[in-house]
């Protein structure tokens, strides 16, 4: 488990993380979630013990990270996959960790088969892919079978099937009770691999909820109907306006209602004898949620300009 109380790190007049807590429970996997410039890659620093707090305090299973005196074997962690000497293999990247460690070498062969890189194992590290980089990286996080992980972006540069597998390895992970954090911008992935999220934003916190809560508390939630007929659909949608609801059709006599029940949309169609084929609510995406929801913690936007790419007065 980890444990953050009232979390904050200042760089001179610049504060990346103001006053976070939160705890990550073992069982289900985390998404750390946040803007660029959201302090996520600070505080996953803290945790490590990498950065000191300027404030505030960070425990891993009961203990700050340094006070254990086997911290990779409590703690993987994967905070940048390419930091490995790139003369090395992989096998010998791996070995040279499990001796200072005193992790027993039978277990590099097991990380190397669970990340898929056996037939790759001697090749030197500094000719992988990004993709093979990454499964290297969580290979290394794996090593001491650690209860705890802490892994950013760990699907940067992985293929659909390997974007499966760290995902169906992460749930397996936390099924088996370890407390499994994953940092990612992905949120199509994030969506389907965890349970619980914590979001910052300009280093505060915005949301510490589950996946489905979250979502919900973005309020864009819609309602699809769709009529019998479009005559039907265009009556209901002179029923249904109002100031605080948006509607948008299409030619198919279908509408996305947004401020309104499906329970009340119900009613005022048969009020007024109008058939529904179909009435179903729509939920929010994480994306859209996630968009709503930091949309004022922004810290580096994009700025609108137009013109012609290239053009130069």
């Amino acid at each position: 488990m980890i444990a953050a109380k009232s979390l904050t790190k200042r760089y001179g007049e610049k504060t990346a993380v103001d006053d976070l807590s939160f705890t990550v429970r073992p069982g289900i996997v985390t998404g750390f979630l946040g803007p660029n410039g959201a302090g996520k890659s600070t505080t996953m620093r803290m945790i490590l013990g990498l950065d000191a707090p300027t404030s505030g305090s960070v425990t891993v299973n009961g203990k700050p990270y340094a006070d254990h005196p086997a911290p990779l074997r409590e703690v993987g962690a994967m905070l940048e996959a390419r930091a490995v000497h790139t003369g090395r293999s992989a096998y010998n990247h791996l070995l040279a960790l499990a001796v200072t460690t005193g992790i027993p070498r039978r277990r590099i062969d097991e990380v190397i088969d669970i990340v898929g890189l056996r037939s790759v194992a001697r090749k030197r590290a500094g000719a992988f892919s990004l993709g093979m980089g990454q499964r290297l990286g969580i290979a290394s996080a794996l090593l001491g079978d650690p209860a705890t992980l802490i892994l950013d972006e760990p699907v940067n540069g992985l293929d659909p099937e390997g974007i499966l597998w760290i995902r169906n390895l992460l749930k397996s992970l936390a099924a088996e009770g370890r407390t499994v954090l994953v940092s990612s911008h992905l949120m199509s992935e994030m969506a389907l691999t965890a349970e619980h999220l914590i979001v910052i934003g300009k280093g505060r916190m915005i949301a510490d909820t589950s996946v489905e809560e979250f979502t919900r508390q973005a309020g864009l939630d819609r309602v699809f109907v769709r009529t019998a007929d479009e005559q039907d659909a265009m009556r209901l949608r002179t029923l249904l306006s109002g100031p605080e609801v948006s509607l948008a059709s299409d030619e198919g006599g279908s509408l996305e209602v947004a401020g309104l029940a499906s329970e009340r949309i119900g009613r005022i169609a048969a009020d007024h004898s109008i058939a529904l084929a179909e009435l179903r609510p729509v939920q929010a995406s994480l994306e859209d949620a996630f968009m709503e929801l930091t949309k004022d913690a922004v810290e580096y936007g994009v700025s609108h300009v137009t013109g012609t790419v290239g053009s130069a007065a």
